[in-house]
């Protein structure tokens, strides 16, 4: 898995936080067309590539998890974000593991 990060997440605990009304931060960096098939309801998208320039949209005070397809830039995105001091948190398997709804 790429990225150096502490905490990781599996998809199925995300749908049922979600699924319990729990309101999460949640974070996708995958590419556009990635983001267009299907993401998480409520996630904001912001793709790796831009994430240098644009994490200050990004709520340091709060659990950010962070998507991707597969978990590989999300991992990548997490080592960045969490040396900046941001609490993030990686979805294994990214969006190919996910089971919930998606829009």
């Amino acid at each position: 898995m790429a990225g150096r990060y502490s905490k990781e997440v599996m998809p199925e605990d995300v749908k049922a936080r979600l699924g319990k009304g729990e309101k999460l931060s949640i974070l996708d960096v995958g590419e556009m067309d990635e983001w267009e098939s299907g993401h998480i309801p409520g996630a904001k998208h912001i793709p790796l590539g831009y994430l240098a320039q644009r994490y200050n949209e990004l709520d340091k005070n709060k659990e950010i998890i962070v998507v991707c397809y597969s978990g590989s830039r999300s991992g990548i995105a997490c080592e960045h974000l969490e040396e900046m001091g941001y609490n993030v948190t990686n979805m294994h398997g990214g969006m190919s593991y996910w089971t919930g709804p998606t829009e």
